[in-house]
């Protein structure tokens, strides 16, 4: 079976999909981790085409990550829809653990948390409904009919060490938001030793029960394996054939925790994560096809390439795509006339909430650029463009009060002298390689420097680019004012022909 993957449909830190459908709209929404605001919410009317509506977790009140680190924080939603309600459950990790809220508009706003008890992450919700219209994974296709009871799973550690991990369940109230009765074990792998089972999601399929689960890590030997059972609790037995989805190799790899869904005409598709080696977009989300053979889902090739959209913000408001690093009390930004920052006393690096805005890379080579109004009032004032993976991995062009530098962390890579007044600067990205360059707003640009930057090399999150301003730990009223933002993606180089 082939697993030669195509561009992927949400591009850039698009990672863990899940998906529903109510009628003839599929809502879809993605990890966040230690970004603000939490959890991005998608719709779409061909599992092809998305469009951002929101955020599950847009206020501070709903979300709290404070001293968050890289690569935690939000954790592996899934989104369900029952009964005229969305529920969507996920883990705060280093937090209170797993939560659910709920909204009856897709787009907003959605409930404060309630927290719901149980070890681990990836939690999943499965509405054992029986036959019906068809909201998506959850609902019957065969002759038997659900209860109607709604059930959690998730994952949990038994040896981190060994990669050992089991996926457990509970019953779940969906009126009361809570888990009650007896907890079942279902499954710890598709042989003895398997290593990070987790993503849990479970289906009714031809009048029994199918779960879904990763397996094996999320990076090489990531892949998909399937269990099945008569009855929801279990026994479960893995299918013949495991893994279904084979750790992959070629353009994408590392492809896995999928989530199924069914179209209107009873067609199955899945949404999936992979990463395209080479570059540090890191872990997208991905669409195929899926059909059955004897009971076991079978993952086709996916044959569409994204359109590669090129963006140019003049901040008339700040759209959703624009990322903090952890929870903002209050704005640091003002937007209308450009984007203005303020400049705070905290710093990219210290595990606080800079004055840094971003949205992600979408592809492996693109163009940043921007143009920078700002002159520092005080020693240590600097505002500027962010290539970010983590606090504890980015490169920052930033006027300062010595001129421009480039730094990595607190190492300076070069320095210039630019004029004084509004400047220019931007980042070429190929792959691995940063070229950074500054220009007077009508001048030509000049490089500064070009960076091999594989230390951005992504775990779970991915590359963003934006801007950036602090006063380095003094109190400061100074702004930066950035007129407007752009993003360009040229087209791909065209594969090599042998003769």
């Amino acid at each position: 079976m082939s697993t030669s993957f195509g561009e992927p449909v949400l591009p850039g830190f698009r990672p863990d999909p899940s998906v529903c459908r109510v009628g003839a709209d599929y809502y879809l929404v993605t990890s966040s981790f230690e970004w603000f605001p939490g959890l991005p919410v998608f719709h779409s009317r061909d599992l092809v085409n998305w469009r951002r509506v929101g955020s599950a977790l847009d206020r501070p009140s709903q979300l709290d990550l404070t001293g968050c680190g890289p690569s935690r924080g939000l954790f592996a939603p899934t989104i369900r829809h029952h009964d005229g309600v969305f529920h969507l459950v996920c883990t705060l990790m280093d937090g209170p653990g797993h939560f659910v809220v709920t909204a009856t508009d897709p787009a907003g706003p959605w409930s404060e948390p309630c927290r719901l008890e149980g070890e681990g992450f990836d939690p999943s919700l499965f509405f054992d409904d029986g036959p019906g219209e068809g909201d998506g994974p959850g609902e019957g296709d065969g002759p038997g009919e659900g209860d109607g009871r709604a059930w959690f799973t998730a994952a949990r550690v038994l040896d981190e060490a060994a990669g050992r991990t089991e996926i457990w369940m509970r019953e779940y109230l969906p009126r009361e938001r809570r888990l009650t009765g007896p907890e079942y074990v279902l499954w710890s792998g598709s042989r003895p030793g398997a290593r990070w089972v987790e993503a849990p999601h479970l289906y009714r399929v031809d009048g029994g029960y199918l779960l879904l689960t990763a397996e094996g890590g999320t990076e090489a030997d990531h892949s998909v394996v399937a269990a099945r059972a008569g009855h929801v609790t279990g026994p479960y037995e893995g299918v013949p054939g495991n893994p279904v989805l084979p750790p992959a190799t070629g353009p994408v790899t590392c492809t896995g925790h999928a989530d199924l869904v069914r179209t209107p005409d009873g067609d199955w598709r899945t949404v999936l994560l992979g990463v395209r080696p080479g570059s540090a977009i890191g872990r997208e989300t991905f669409l195929a096809a899926v059909t059955w053979r004897d009971g076991r889902p079978v993952f086709s090739p996916v044959g569409h390439t994204s359109p590669r959209h090129r963006l140019h913000d003049d901040f008339a408001v700040l759209s959703a795509d624009w990322n903090a690093l952890g929870t903002p009390r209050a704005p640091f930004w003002t937007t209308g006339d450009g984007l203005r920052l303020r400049l705070r006393p905290e710093r990219l690096g210290e595990r606080s909430v800079p004055s840094l805005l971003v949205r992600p890379q979408e592809q492996p080579d693109c163009d940043a650029s921007t143009e920078l109004h700002f002159t520092p009032a005080a020693p240590g004032e600097e505002a500027g463009l962010a290539v970010v993976l983590d606090d504890d991995a980015h490169l920052l062009l930033l006027r300062t009060a010595e001129g421009l530098v480039l730094r990595r962390g607190p190492e300076v890579l070069a320095r210039a002298a630019p004029s004084p007044g509004p400047v220019r600067l931007g980042v070429r990205v190929r792959g691995f390689a940063h070229t950074f360059a500054h220009a007077a707003p009508d001048g030509a640009w000049q490089d500064l420097a070009t960076v091999e930057a594989s230390f951005l090399t992504p775990l779970f999150t991915s590359v963003q680019v934006g801007v950036y301003a602090t006063s380095h730990g003094r109190p400061s009223t100074n702004r930066a004012l950035f007129p407007w933002f752009d993003l360009a993606y040229p087209p791909p180089p065209e594969p090599s022909v042998r003769r």
